[in-house]
């Protein structure tokens, strides 16, 4: 009975802690979302040539902030909460100090880095000379960000999640919010600029520079929060330091060593993941340049980087979203060495993933255009035609993210190391060769990418399944789905031909959704893809399953 009671305590204390990661995640999937999101207002206030011109800041800004959040902080994280909860205080606190130091350091260098190599990262390294003034207002934006990801790293450690899913919202809704304003009154202020120097372009990098000013606001919101909240706190942590019962006191040496040491493998896989979009703008600005089309390049990538990256990344984000709470249950099982049960588990995952990664991919194909009409300005064919190539990416970065955590969860670091920088050499050589040598231009952009995203996946998935002797079934978990999402597809397209030109791109867009969708889950039923048990897990679970029964297939 002692020995039950124990299981139990340890299952439910393993639930719990996974639902907390689950919440932090699903904030972060959530937030991800919400900075896409950003660049749609944005392209309509600083135009897709603003966006362009941005792209650059916003990129290494967001590398050097995933150097501190996936690293430092993921990592510290671990160390506090596991010193906390021995009572520990003194130690935890020693690991919170070292972190501070450690991102000071790196975040100083990492800004001195593009405040004062602004010009060479701008004109040499991603031939948008442009740029510069955006690129020197991300500097001082990454020591704040470096700070705001220690703060939630110690919060998280502590067991103050939903503070840091507080602030992760605050940061991202503020960015939003303040980065469309600061980009419109830069924008408007660079045109008087513009026009005293005879060159429209310069406006645009204005617009740029005022949509980092936002970014750097933003981090000066979240930090303030969060030592707020630190101050408040800060009784609580002198009542934990007067019961601290440890022995002895680390050495800073050593837990610097554990903190990088397990640090610098999460951020590279991070950075192997997300450096392919400075690398790709870098070579195609040089295939612009050669085709003599340089005028139009930071225009072309801004629709690039504010259209196409922004309607595929929310919809894979959606992806991920609906697999996210599997992911905690999948390693608790193997922590647990239930490998059948976790097993299962995946196969569960996988085909709620492709149950919904088929139609988003399906519908954002059929509907580029009513998509691109009704969120941006104007039209733009050739957006439409990359969205109509690309949205194959939604499929297949739902199955790298949920392998990718898979194996983070399941400690396989090094077989993630490996699959990243497989996909990433092999990118790198596509774009190379399609965009450098080739001079596709933005389809050899998009097809390196897509080729970046297939093999990671395929790589995340081989690797762990073979780590688990997971094999996949296929009728029903890829085969049924991808033709329900066509039929489903065809007729949101038909009714896209029908609307588009009398209603407008989103009420287009709203319509040809619920009817795809609603056509999309009847024939999942009729197919017997979906269970009563999986019915109740959809967004009107209930509903479904009365209709169902009404006919005749439940």
């Amino acid at each position: 009975m002692n020995l039950q009671r124990k299981d139990a305590g340890l299952r439910k204390s393993g639930t719990q802690k996974n639902a907390k990661g689950n919440t932090v995640i699903y904030a972060g999937i959530i937030t991800y979302m919400l900075s896409l999101a950003c660049r749609i207002p944005l392209s309509r206030v600083i135009g897709d040539t603003g966006v362009g011109m941005a792209a650059p800041a916003f990129e290494l800004f967001t590398l050097c902030t995933l150097f501190f959040s996936y690293g430092i902080s993921r990592t510290m994280t671990g160390l506090i909460r596991y010193r906390t909860k021995r009572e520990q205080h003194r130690n935890a606190g020693k690991v919170f100090h070292i972190a501070v130091e450690s991102a000071l350091l790196f975040s100083l260098i990492f800004a001195a880095v593009l405040a004062v190599g602004s010009g060479y990262l701008c004109d040499v390294v991603v031939l948008e000379a442009m740029s510069k003034k955006a690129v020197i207002a991300a500097a001082p934006a990454v020591i704040l960000s470096a700070l705001v990801c220690v703060f939630r790293g110690y919060f998280n450690g502590n067991g103050f999640g939903r503070l840091v899913v507080q602030s992760m919202y605050i940061e991202k809704i503020s960015m939003l919010v303040l980065a469309v304003l600061s980009g419109r009154f830069f924008f408007e202020y660079g045109k008087k600029a513009a026009a005293l120097q005879q060159n429209d372009v310069v406006s645009y990098a204005y617009g740029a520079l005022g949509m980092m000013c936002g970014v750097l606001l933003s981090q000066i919101i979240a930090l303030l929060y969060l030592l707020l909240f630190y101050i408040i706190y800060s009784p609580t942590r002198k009542k934990g330091l007067a019961s601290d019962t440890g022995r002895r006191l680390e050495g800073s040496a050593q837990l610097t060593a554990m903190l990088l040491g397990n640090a610098v493998p999460s951020a590279f896989v991070a950075l192997l993941t997300n450096l392919f979009m400075l690398i790709d703008q870098r070579f195609f600005n040089y295939c612009m340049n050669r085709t003599e089309n340089a005028a139009s390049r930071a225009q072309v990538w801004g629709a690039y980087y504010g259209k196409f990256a922004v309607l595929t990344g929310i919809g894979a984000a959606i992806v991920c979203l609906s697999v996210n709470s599997q992911t905690g249950k999948i390693a608790a099982a193997y922590d647990r060495k239930e490998y059948h049960a976790m097993r299962d588990l995946i196969g569960s995952a996988v085909k709620k993933l492709s149950i919904t990664a088929f139609p988003a991919a399906v519908c954002l194909a059929v509907l580029a255009e009513a998509f691109v009409t009704g969120f941006y300005k104007g039209t733009d064919p050739e957006t439409v035609s990359l969205l109509r190539q690309g949205t194959v990416i939604i499929f297949f970065y739902g199955i790298a993210w949920l392998f990718g955590q898979l194996m983070l969860k399941m400690h396989m670091i090094k077989e993630l190391l490996f699959s990243a920088a497989v996909s990433f050499a092999l990118h790198f050589l596509l774009i190379y060769l399609l965009v450098r040598k080739a001079l596709m231009g933005i389809n050899g952009v998009v097809y390196s990418v897509i080729a970046f995203i297939v093999v990671l996946a395929a790589l995340t998935f081989l690797l762990t399944g073979r780590k688990v002797g997971y094999r996949q079934e296929g009728l029903y978990t890829f085969a049924f789905p991808a033709v329900s999402a066509c039929v489903a597809g065809l007729v949101a397209m038909l009714l896209n031909k029908l609307l588009l030109a009398t209603v407008g791109g989103i009420v287009t867009v709203f319509i040809s959704l619920t009817v795809g969708m609603v056509l999309y889950v009847l024939l999942l039923m009729i197919l017997r893809v979906l269970n009563q048990a999986e019915l109740e897990e959809l967004p009107l679970g209930s509903f479904w399953i009365m209709v169902g029964r009404m006919i005749g297939i439940l």
